[in-house]
């Protein structure tokens, strides 16, 4: 698969167990982070899609591979997997090195926030996603 983004990040502490292993919630920080700053260097901001839109999360996945541990330097993949009016998938592939450790998705809905329910994300958005840099 080709992959639109990376971002390396070390492993710190707090993504830790007392033995020095990343916490199965700790991989869903670096999901976030690749897909802040990818949004970010397409010039959009993230969760907040403007003024009067969110995008908050329907639903996430993520299998386990192989563990991290602390000090290790991981690069998370992104891929922008579907893309619709109102839905935004990103994929994900943490590796360590040439090592596959964990794979994922994370599905997000836009909605309006003030009536909390759903609605299209601006075009610009959606075209600024699907451009390459």
């Amino acid at each position: 698969m080709e992959y639109d983004y990376s971002f390396s990040e070390v492993v710190r502490i707090y993504d830790t167990d007392a033995q020095g292993i990343v916490h199965y919630a700790g991989y869903y920080r670096f999901f976030t982070d690749a897909m802040q700053e990818f949004v970010k260097a397409k010039g959009y901001s993230f969760p907040t899609v403007d003024e009067n839109r969110w995008m908050v999360v329907l639903e996430s996945n993520a299998k386990y591979i192989k563990s991290a541990r602390m000090g290790d330097t991981l690069n998370t993949f992104l891929k922008v997997s579907s893309l619709s009016k109102k839905i935004l998938r990103f994929d994900f592939n943490i590796m360590r090195g040439s090592e596959s450790i964990c794979q994922g998705y994370i599905l997000h809905i836009c909605i309006d926030k003030n009536s909390w329910k759903s609605t299209e994300l601006p075009q610009g958005f959606i075209d600024g996603l699907i451009k390459k840099v």
